[in-house]
């Protein structure tokens, strides 16, 4: 079969079927049409002239072009959907993408900030916000407890064991995990919970002036706000709360599998990305203070 027509189908199983979103069948349609260039360069008009040893010359030019590892990666996977798509549909009797790899991404540091910046935000949400009570209880709880958005978003008052001093959260996956209170996040809650009158069991703990639970965008917008009077960081997420609470933890010489638990993450992979980011600040002050360095 042609290489134009099962492009022309694939795209069309995404669009009709799979219901992918428009811009995720635009990168998928230019990738492919950019791949299909390359066959009509080598004389390769149906699929079955395609082989791994093709496919893996193509990636090779995206990378001597100075396509980034994401963009390679990006490419491979359409590639790949392509010709899943065609084994699937009995166009082809082998895929030669299978033993195809993905380029080792370039892992990212995350970037953090520093426990004074923190108290900063404090002092400028008691001087704007006619609310600072739920403001700094937001910003406390996804640092303080290190949440991601949309566990912060979800918490519901019954979640909240001021006597056991725990949050009961529901992360990824629905699993539950519980995660300890520290003395001064409980003294910002406990504000917060004096001065919101809708108290109720029943109720979401985090509400807006409308008494509605509070929702991520409105959360990236306030975090954001305040991250730019205090930090030059790029990204200005809430995940930057987290990513700094799990730094300062082990910065302090908390156990790494500790932390993994306090944080929800499956893999204790994920979390050693922070003993990275710990390093690095130590080679940091390192530089900056000793002296020989």
């Amino acid at each position: 079969m042609k290489i134009n027509d099962t492009i022309n189908n694939f795209l069309e199983e995404l669009t009709s079927i799979k219901r992918y979103s428009v811009n995720t069948i635009v990168s998928y349609k230019t990738d492919l049409r950019n791949f299909n260039n390359y066959c009509d360069e080598y004389s390769k008009e149906n699929l079955d002239q395609v082989t791994e040893k093709f496919i893996k010359t193509y990636l090779m030019q995206l990378s001597e072009e100075n396509k980034s590892k994401k963009s390679i990666a990006r490419n491979l996977a359409s590639i790949r959907g392509l010709f899943k798509f065609a084994y699937s549909n009995n166009h082809l009797d082998f895929n030669p993408t299978l033993n195809i790899s993905n380029p080792k991404s370039e892992k990212k540091l995350p970037e953090i900030i520093n426990e004074k910046s923190i108290e900063e935000i404090y002092k400028i949400i008691e001087k704007y916000e006619k609310n600072p009570f739920l403001v700094k209880c937001i910003i406390e709880i996804l640092y303080g407890c290190a949440l991601r958005v949309s566990e912060l978003c979800n918490l519901n008052f019954l979640d909240i064991d001021l006597d056991r001093n725990t949050l009961r959260v529901l992360g990824k996956g629905n699993k539950v995990r519980i995660v300890p209170i520290g003395s001064k996040s409980k003294v910002i809650i406990n504000e917060y919970i004096a001065n919101n009158k809708s108290w109720n069991s029943n109720n979401p703990f985090l509400v807006n002036k409308n008494n509605k639970r509070i929702y991520p965008r409105m959360v990236h917008r306030l975090v954001n706000k305040y991250l730019s009077q205090v930090t030059d960081i790029k990204k200005k997420s809430p995940h930057i709360f987290r990513h700094s609470a799990a730094t300062h933890m082990l910065d302090r010489g908390a156990d790494l599998r500790a932390v993994k638990e306090l944080l929800g993450h499956e893999n204790l992979s994920t979390t050693q990305i922070y003993t990275h980011v710990s390093v690095e600040r130590l080679k940091s002050t390192y530089k900056k203070s000793h002296p020989k360095s």
